[in-house]
């Protein structure tokens, strides 16, 4: 029984023993495998022949205090092969006693945790490596912050500075989430103010023409014709003014009596560009800003009239519907210019988003169209490709409407 115990443990473990000088008397296939030594190589040698020199001496002195001592030592130990590599084993080491209690050798029994260490150093390694990079991360996140926050402050003394200049003409506020500004503003009027100007240029020219020839009668019709133009103009400077307000006096108004004062404000481009729109309309009433989705309105017939334009349409038609469901009022705009490029669909109504040229546009009209959308009616805005065109659809809560 003695001799299989000894055989199972030389065979599962690695085993040597030393005198109690330190020399080698006995070794196992085992050490042998590991150290790379043959038992000739080792067997009287000092155990010192696998000893990494990297170790320091105060392990040993620990290691020979111990087992002096009559004590069992336990450590994981680094040890060198013959060939140079490195080993790592845990390491008991026991001394035998005589039967007068004095040490009379000492049995080593270890077995191979190097593929563990290995991997513990590997796991070490890259545990530094993540602080590391999380050290990385956390300094460009802060300087990534003093930048923004130094932007921050730069906007908003620009923003103070253009308020101050114009006082005297315009009272603007923020949103209290800051999406809109005084820059947007402005930027936008422009985009609004692109197409009466034109007109405004033409029907100067048609009554310099009229005068010259001495027609009363035509000169005042271009006369009242660009009275209209500059009043929908102030108009629209009205309507941006108010969409900045924070408090806004909302009334009952005639959806479909709004989406008709959207189309007289485009009636010349309309005719002009020959634009069939349809309406079919049910008799609704709305609480909100009519002006505001007239504006709604006119900026996704404008945006219509340009994507005919670019795709070269030749019938062109823009359907307006409205309808109620269940829960909401809802008015569709389809038209049949060419629809928008799949890849952009989800990003037309972020702010400064355009497919237009800077010159044609600023990419503010869906944008600010979603916000009157929902900060002026609780609703949603969405936009799709539908047939040859687009489907636009905007949902409003039936709360604070009703039908004639």
């Amino acid at each position: 029984m003695i001799q299989q115990y000894k055989e199972a443990i030389e065979k599962s473990n690695i085993v040597s023993k030393t005198d109690v000088y330190g020399i080698i008397t006995f070794v196992n296939d085992e050490f042998c495998k590991i150290s790379g030594y043959t038992r000739e190589e080792l067997i009287g040698k000092n155990h010192n022949i696998v000893r990494d020199l990297s170790v320091p001496a105060s392990s040993f002195k620990l290691l020979w205090d111990t087992i002096k001592a009559k004590k069992t030592y336990k450590s994981t130990v680094k040890n060198r092969k013959k060939d140079g590599t490195v080993f790592y084993v845990n390491t008991t080491v026991i001394p035998i006693l005589d039967k007068n209690g004095e040490i009379e050798e000492f049995i080593a029994i270890r077995y191979d945790v190097t593929k563990e260490v290995f991997l513990k150093k590997e796991l070490e390694e890259k545990e530094l490596q993540l602080k590391q990079l999380n050290k990385d991360l956390e300094k460009k996140v802060q300087i990534q912050t003093s930048q923004l926050l130094e932007l921050n402050q730069t906007l908003e003394l620009r923003v103070q500075e253009e308020i101050a200049k114009n006082e005297e003409k315009q009272k603007i506020m923020f949103w209290q989430s800051r999406l809109a500004s005084l820059g947007q503003m402005l930027a936008n009027v422009a985009h609004q103010w692109r197409q009466p100007l034109t007109q405004l240029n033409l029907n100067i020219y048609n009554m310099k023409k009229a005068s010259l020839k001495d027609d009363k009668d035509e000169v005042l019709d271009f006369y009242n014709e660009s009275k209209n133009v500059i009043q929908n103009m102030s108009t629209t400077i009205d309507d941006f003014t108010n969409f900045f307000k924070p408090e806004k006096e909302k009334k009952y108004f005639n959806l479909e009596q709004s989406i008709n004062e959207a189309i007289g404000i485009l009636e010349k481009m309309i005719a002009k560009e020959q634009i069939i729109i349809e309406l079919n309309c049910q008799k609704i009433i709305l609480l909100g800003i009519p002006n505001e989705l007239s504006q709604v309105i006119i900026n996704i017939i404008q945006n219509s009239k340009d994507a005919f334009r670019d795709n070269s349409i030749t019938e062109k038609k823009i359907l307006i519907s409205t309808k109620k469901t269940e829960q909401f009022v809802v008015i569709e705009i389809q038209d049949n210019a060419g629809g928008v490029e799949a890849k952009i669909v989800d990003k037309v109504f972020e702010p400064y988003f355009t497919t237009k040229h800077s010159s044609s546009g600023t990419g503010l009209g869906l944008f600010m169209s979603k916000m009157i959308c929902e900060q002026g009616f609780n609703g949603t805005i969405n936009l799709i490709n539908n047939k040859n065109g687009i489907l636009l659809t905007i949902k409003i809560p039936l709360e604070g409407s009703y039908e004639l």
